[in-house]
């Protein structure tokens, strides 16, 4: 007979054997017993850095990772990661201590309540059956794409199980067939789309695995194509325009607007991907195919609850092949274009388009990118090339939190698979999660850490300081953080000048081995593309509501 413990990590290994934590009282058995029984478990310096390095692990690899802290204060610490993994969807499991059976002592939160206001599903084990319990909970979270807690009662973490034996988690992991398209929605949807002589297909991170669909289907409508963000790079097809909305070029952004029909599947039509409504042309088609019960913007003309492997393998079957030739008519010779920056702005630091075009010379041509939130963030995606789906990731944009990238680092490189991890931070959201450099130095094989150091928080600059609001409470005192990642055991590179960037090609030259610090002093003067469009929206927003209060 094992203790309740032990029968939780003996059901998970083989479900998620990938461990990220920080030990406590609450969750210490849990953590022996996990390495006894033989986890990769990669200890974290703070609590927030268990689910955010989870969190990452899963969006890189597809595989189900587990976060893990005590009760209490270290549950309270890792409350916005989790939130963040609500929020995005991403599944983990975040097994972590409670209070007692017996109920709340002093020094104990109400975590169960904590559970519901981040909405996160929690499942409690017992002494009957814990191990029955974890393979629930993992089920749940892989299942329906979300972060799931597993509480583990303080009094009955040691104690012995009543468990007879741990069932298969076969048991628990079937899932309902896909939702397809009816015949009616692929009728319609199929007659739209063989009207249009415009067509453009936006596919997003719902449609990762229908990349072989989507790219047939767009051959077969003469369709040009982009994806979201978190999509980049999904397809090879030579009328891909690249990532669409902010961080777009121009060129994307000027024939995505002649399209006549876009059609999108598996993406969520945000206000940043939908360049707050200039995307589509007013007067185009716009299909919205997603898993989801409704369409997820006003714009959307028509809407299907479908998965979108089988809704374009569908759709290739139902359409035509089209009779115009408009993307062969198409001038894609400018279409990755981005203006390299100047060497020096004109506050005399450096241009952070600039620095961006430099590293991606230098950087190891395999690499993941994880990002950090903040007004640097768009710079990566931009200019920095990725090795394909799955190969980048930006925790903490789904709850507009910053902080959570640099953990993220950590679950990257246990996922990377031999690519350089390259995260892209600003010196802000770096200071808040600077405890788990060390984790970063500790873990990851190669790594190149790009700090965009402007001493503010650029966001806060660029959106409230030019509406003038005071700035002091935007600043931050300059942070040598090369000789800070030096002091630890990496590569600290400052970089004030373009010539500074040779301590980074040295370092590549050598091997790429270890991790590179690049502390990049950056203007606050130049401003991103997808900043403008923020504020030329929000001056448009309050120019309406000027003028209803009229």
């Amino acid at each position: 007979m094992s203790s309740v413990s032990a029968a939780i990590a003996y059901a998970l290994k083989p479900v998620a054997p990938q461990i990220f934590g920080l030990m406590g009282n609450g969750n210490a058995h849990f953590l022996d017993a996990a390495v006894r029984t033989g986890f990769d478990y990669t200890a974290v310096r703070h609590e927030s850095a268990a689910v955010a390095a989870a969190d990452a692990y899963f969006r890189i690899s597809n595989k189900l990772a587990i976060a893990t802290t005590t009760y209490g204060a270290g549950y309270t610490n890792a409350v916005t990661a989790l939130a963040e993994a609500a929020a995005a969807g991403t599944p983990l499991l975040f097994v972590t201590g409670d209070a007692p059976s017996t109920g709340l002592r002093s020094w104990d939160v109400d975590q169960a309540a904590i559970d519901g206001g981040v909405r996160a599903p929690r499942y409690v084990v017992s002494r009957q059956n814990p191990g029955h319990t974890a393979l629930e909970a993992a089920a749940h979270a892989l299942r329906e794409s979300t972060p799931v807690v597993l509480a583990i009662p303080y009094d009955l973490a040691a104690v012995q199980c009543v468990e007879d034996s741990t069932p298969d988690f076969a048991d628990f992991s079937s899932t309902p067939p896909a939702p397809q398209l009816n015949s009616t929605q692929l009728r319609q949807i199929a007659e739209q789309l063989e009207a249009s002589q415009r067509t453009h297909i936006l596919y997003g991170k719902g449609a990762i695995d229908a990349a072989q669909q989507i790219t047939k289907l767009a051959r077969k409508l003469d369709a040009t194509t982009s994806g979201t963000l978190l999509a980049r790079d999904l397809l090879d097809y030579e009328f891909d325009l690249g990532i669409t909305g902010g961080f777009a070029t121009e060129v994307n952004a000027q024939i995505i607007a002649q399209a006549d029909t876009v059609l999108v599947l598996g993406a969520s039509l945000n206000q940043f991907t939908m360049r707050f409504g200039a995307l589509v042309s007013d007067s185009a088609m716009l299909i919205q195919i997603d898993l989801g019960p409704a369409a997820t913007n006003p714009r959307v003309n028509y809407f299907a609850t479908a998965d979108a492997s089988l809704a374009a393998e569908d759709l290739l079957g139902a359409v035509q092949p089209a009779v115009s030739s408009w993307c062969s008519s198409l001038d894609l010779s400018q279409l990755r274009h981005r203006p390299a920056g100047d060497e020096i702005a004109e506050d005399s630091a450096l241009d952070p388009r600039r620095v961006a075009s430099e590293l991606e010379k230098i950087l190891p041509s395999k690499r993941v990118l994880v990002q950090d939130g903040g007004h640097f963030i768009g710079w990566g995606p931009m200019y920095w090339s990725t090795t394909g789906a799955r190969s980048l990731t930006c925790v903490g944009t789904a709850f507009q939190s910053i902080g959570l990238g640099i953990a993220s680092m950590i679950g990257a490189g246990a996922a990377a698979e031999g690519r350089t991890v390259v995260l892209a931070a600003g010196d802000g959201g770096f200071l808040m999660g600077q405890a788990d450099l060390e984790s970063i130095i500790r873990t990851v094989a190669s790594g190149v850490i790009v700090i965009y150091n402007d001493s503010a928080y650029g966001a806060e600059v660029h959106q409230y300081g030019s509406i003038g609001l005071h700035v002091d409470p935007m600043l931050i005192p300059t942070v040598d953080f090369a000789s800070i990642a030096r002091s630890m055991g990496a590569t600290g590179v400052r970089v004030e000048t373009l010539a500074d960037f040779e301590g980074v090609s040295n370092w590549a030259a050598q091997g790429a081995q270890g991790v590179c610090l690049v502390d990049a002093r950056v203007s606050t003067g130049v401003r991103a593309p997808y900043m403008e469009e923020i504020l030329a929206a929000n001056k448009l927003a309050a120019a309406t509501l000027a003028l209803q209060s009229d």
